[in-house]
């Protein structure tokens, strides 16, 4: 069989390529010849599948998407013309809370803050947000939970929108929707950014859309900017360029962009394909992985926030990111978004560490030995 793929999904060649043809092409141009005679299509979130790319899908059977949100994929669409889809939900929750927690640890050396006095907004209560979430717990902060279409299903333990937005930190974690009484885009609009307090930060690393970029600048521009750790852009992969300066920490979505993330994604789509065609799976996440550059630390007591930072920055630099991402917008190249992703260096999840030591919270991410781990339920 024949699939397309993006070609920054890894390990396709490894996973199907001893019993199928792969083919790979840029996930953003992909155009409707791409996919004649083409049996399975598997794309990132760049890619639009909707009737224009499959006016010539003569052969397409499956269609899957390495990623959790599905806002790309016109699955209605799908479903008319009997295409089987799959989707990756929670592959790179992992990697975005170990982005938000390398972020928490910049700001809170920015400003000079202990994370353990500050409470934290999860906008989206979903795989990610919880992930992220158990994140912040695990830094000792206060964590209000948001998620609007839960609380009205009855879930307990949620904050609306306004209470959410009080927090010293509010990190989003939503799918973009532009519809119905939960639509999220422009969630954060020109009127919470004004209302919001010039201490407060502001985390995206969901969807660009989800907040109103020009709101943001008007606001950054004037005498009480806020702090902003921005990973999306509205209007992807164009970026408000006037706002970058004002933003502490920018980078170019790839707050999910670990290898363990990636592996998952793509895993997640053998497996789907697998189960569709009925073939047997011959391969597993752990055979995919190399062995990490660091394996282990040694601690002798609890690290301290400063320390923390630092076992963060081992196995992701998050600082690195920002300063890639300013150097590629002062080119001037307009493909220079496309292109950090499409080139983006290799990247470990913290949980590729192991700390040895006592008194280690685990719900910080690291790989903690059972007998050196506080364990919270």
């Amino acid at each position: 069989m024949k699939v397309l793929a993006d070609e920054n999904m890894p390990f396709v060649r490894e996973l199907f390529g001893d019993w199928a043809e792969v083919i790979t092409r840029p996930g953003r141009t992909m155009v409707p010849a791409d996919l004649h005679d083409t049996d399975a299509l598997l794309v990132r979130s760049v890619t639009q599948v909707n009737a224009h790319l499959l006016e010539q899908a003569n052969k397409l059977t499956f269609v899957g998407t390495a990623t959790i949100g599905c806002d790309h994929i016109d699955t209605q669409l799908l479903a008319q013309r009997g295409i089987a889809f799959a989707s990756a939900p929670g592959c790179n929750k992992v990697a975005v809370g170990d982005y938000v927690m390398a972020a928490l640890l910049r700001v809170a050396a920015h400003k000079n803050w202990q994370l353990a006095d500050k409470t934290l907004a999860v906008i989206g209560a979903g795989n990610t947000g919880s992930e992220v979430a158990r994140r912040a717990e695990g830094l000792g902060m206060k964590v209000l939970r948001c998620d609007p279409p839960k609380a009205a299903a009855g879930a307990a333990g949620l904050v609306n929108y306004d209470q959410a937005l009080s927090a010293d930190i509010i990190s989003y974690h939503v799918p973009i929707t532009h519809q119905g009484p939960y639509a999220t885009h422009h969630l954060l609009n020109a009127a919470h950014i004004a209302a919001l307090d010039e201490n407060q930060v502001l985390i995206n690393a969901c969807r660009g859309d989800v907040w109103n970029n020009q709101a943001l600048l008007t606001r950054q521009q004037g005498a009480r900017p806020l702090t902003l750790v921005m990973d999306v852009w509205e209007h992807e992969p164009a970026v408000l360029a006037a706002l970058v300066p004002y933003v502490l920490i920018a980078t170019p979505h790839i707050a999910g962009y670990s290898l363990e993330g990636k592996a998952r994604g793509t895993f997640a789509l053998y497996r789907a394909l697998c189960q569709h065609i009925g073939r047997a799976e011959q391969h597993s996440i752990a055979s995919l992985l190399p062995a990490p550059d660091i394996s282990a630390v040694s601690l002798t007591r609890a690290p301290s926030q400063h320390q923390l930072e630092q076992l963060v920055r081992l196995v992701y630099d998050i600082a690195h990111d920002d300063s890639g991402f300013r150097r590629g917008l002062a080119t001037g190249a307009p493909d220079f978004f496309d292109a950090l992703r499409k080139h983006y260096a290799e990247r470990r999840e913290l949980g590729s560490l192991i700390l040895q030591g006592v008194g280690l919270d685990e719900r910080l991410g690291f790989k903690v030995p059972a007998q050196a781990a506080d364990k919270h339920n």
